[in-house]
Order: C-alpha cells, then structure tokens, then sequence
C-alpha cells in the first residue's frame, strides 16, 4: 500500500484528492519572491511529490511572482490524470516584495488569465480568493464584487470550481449564497486554532478545509508538547503536526511546502502515523499554552 494511501482522500470541488498533498510556495526565493536558488531541486520536489502519489498541488501566479507556477508547468506538464492544482487570486507583489491587495475584476480576471497562461491549462481547477482585507489574518467585510467577479469567470468556463482563503465564517456563508464554495484555506496549526469552530461547520456540509502554516510558517511553532510527542513516537516535530491535522478532522487537506525531497518524504510518511489518545490529549495543551503568552 502507497504511504498515502493511509491519510484517506476527500472531496475537492468533484475531484477526490488525497488528503496529504504539497504546497508550492516555498519553491521561489526567500520570502516567496525572485527565483529559486537551484531551479533544478525545486522540478526535482515537484516531480517527487507526484511520483509518490501526491495529487493536490496548491500554488499561486502571486509566488515569485510567476515563478512558482512556471516551475510547476516545466516540472509536470502535461500533467497526469487526476492532478488537481489549486490556485489563488487576490493579491500582488510589490516591487518591494510587498503583498498588495488585487480584488478589482480586471485585477483578478488578469491573474486568472496569468495562472492558465504559466501553468499551460485551458481551465482552472480551483481557484481561492485570497481576502486581503487583512494582510496577516481573516478581516469582517464585504467580499461581494471580488466573489461575483470569479463566478462570472467560472460561468464563462475558465473556473471549476472556487475556494475562498484568509477569511471569517461569516464570509464563508455570505460568499455561498454567491456560489458553491469548494474550500476554504486559513492559517491553522497546533497553536493556531482560532479556526476550530469553522472547521467542523465546513465539515458538516462535505466542504474541504486546507490549513496552512501547519508547523508555524515563516516563525516555527516552538512547544515543548510537540517535541515530546514526537521524541516518544520516534517521529519528527513536523510529522505529529500534519498527524494531527489528519485526525482532527475528515475534510481536513493538507499542503505542506518544502524545497528538499528528503523533507518531501519525511513530510509525506506523517500519513502512516496514527496518534495515540494520550499523544492527542498531551497536544491539546500546545494551543492553550500558545494563548497565554
């Protein structure tokens, strides 16, 4: 049995995904801009990841910019049956490396056209709307006209199916009376679970959930919890993190990023690791423990 095969599979727009795929944002430079420093590893992760069984690829024309998608299409194009690739609109960069927002319709029509353009498709399978009303986290407000502007796209045939990311509950129910909602993308982990709540609503109505930051992101989760759990199963920090993502929830589907085929499979083997009660118990107090500092 392929490793992956024990993390299960989920619905994804109307594409079964397995639940442990790759993220590609870390395949451009440092701090997701310019190119990477051997474009060679990052085609050689990339092409790993799918020859291991990985089939949700998620990316975005805004990493690099462009890089990260034109890696993806020299790596894997023409790309086998059943991979999805899952993208996002909604913000730029900067000259500066900045994120800017990109909400207007002709700024997310272009970067619809971009994403088809350097990925080589004729339609996209996913595609989130990155709210930027907030730069580092969900905001409340109106994501009306940027959502209807994406389901006009998806009307004219170069969307399947749309995903919302960086955003509230509220703007999950508010955005599906403008549209199916295939997925929702947020920053959960261990001690990030502001999202728990949302999780198990999303849950209930057979909606896919992709957190990502599993272990931190760009500032590492530190917890003495985590490391002992892990010491104690013989496993790596970052392999309990993504098991227990995998067992929070069945509509959980993850997206861990690397740029080395080593991390690649030790990230990928978190699926044959299951987590004892006690395991789970002593991990539950990351969260509370990240809340009080």
């Amino acid at each position: 049995m392929n490793a992956l095969d024990q993390a299960g599979n989920y619905r994804l727009g109307n594409r079964d995904v397995c639940r442990l795929g790759y993220g590609a944002m870390q395949l451009a430079g440092p701090g997701v801009f310019g190119p990477p420093k051997d474009r060679a590893a990052a085609v050689a992760v990339l092409r790993a990841a799918v020859e291991s069984g990985v089939n949700h690829i998620d990316t975005s024309d805004f990493y690099g910019p462009h890089i990260t998608n034109q890696i993806i299409r020299e790596a894997l194009h023409p790309y086998r049956d059943g991979l999805v690739i899952v993208t996002k609109v909604g913000a730029r960069r900067g000259a500066d490396a900045s994120w800017l927002p990109a909400l207007s319709p002709a700024e997310l029509t272009q970067a619809v056209h971009d994403n088809l353009r350097h990925l080589g498709l004729d339609v996209l399978e996913v595609v989130n709307l990155r709210s930027m009303l907030g730069i580092h986290g969900p905001v409340e407000g109106s994501l009306e006209e940027p959502l209807s502007a994406l389901a006009e796209l998806q009307q004219r045939g170069l969307i399947r199916h749309i995903g919302l990311s960086n955003v509230t509950l509220r703007q999950v129910e508010d955005g599906r009376r403008i549209c199916d909602i295939a997925c929702v993308q947020n920053h959960y982990n261990l001690a990030h679970r502001s999202d728990d709540a949302l999780i198990d609503r999303l849950a209930r109505d057979g909606i896919a959930y992709a957190p990502f930051f599993p272990l931190g992101g760009f500032t590492p989760l530190q917890s003495t919890a985590l490391s002992a759990v892990a010491a104690e199963l013989g496993a790596t920090a970052m392999q309990v993190a993504l098991a227990w993502l995998l067992q929070r929830s069945p509509n959980i589907v993850l997206i861990p990023g690397t740029s080395s085929v080593e991390h690649l499979r030790q990230n990928l083997s978190a699926a044959r690791l299951k987590l004892p009660s006690q395991a789970l118990a002593t991990l539950d107090t990351v969260a509370a423990a990240a809340a009080s500092h």
